[in-house]
């Protein structure tokens, strides 16, 4: 058993559930239930890393076992950037708290809450 990351969802156009692996993007697989569309790309996965093996070639690391700094830069427009300077400044928290916090969908909670 691999630990890449699975993916199935239904699309009504095919009657079928297609099943992905992110770590391969242009790999997929259909199905009639979920269960055989992430069972369909597991076994084309496991085929795919015994064939690129023999062949010498790399093999993509899970992005669960990957080692991530948790560090990651955004560029944006100055107008944006002012906004949530702004906004940041009015939660009474740095722009870096406010942001992690609105990535994650919660709102920020200032330092300065009693």
């Amino acid at each position: 058993m691999n630990h890449y990351t699975y993916r199935a969802e239904w699309w009504p156009e095919h009657g079928e559930y297609a099943g992905r692996c992110l770590e391969f993007p242009r790999l997929s697989r259909w199905a009639p239930t979920l269960r055989e569309a992430i069972a369909a790309i597991e076994q084309a996965v496991d085929e795919v890393i015994a064939e690129r093996q023999a062949a010498g070639d790399e093999v993509p690391a899970p992005l669960t076992e990957r080692k991530y700094s948790g560090t990651f830069v955004v560029r944006t427009s100055p107008a944006l950037h002012a906004r949530l300077a702004v906004e940041a400044a009015e939660q009474g928290v740095s722009m870096n708290q406010l942001v992690i916090q609105k990535l994650a969908g919660r709102q920020p909670s200032s330092l300065l809450d009693w």
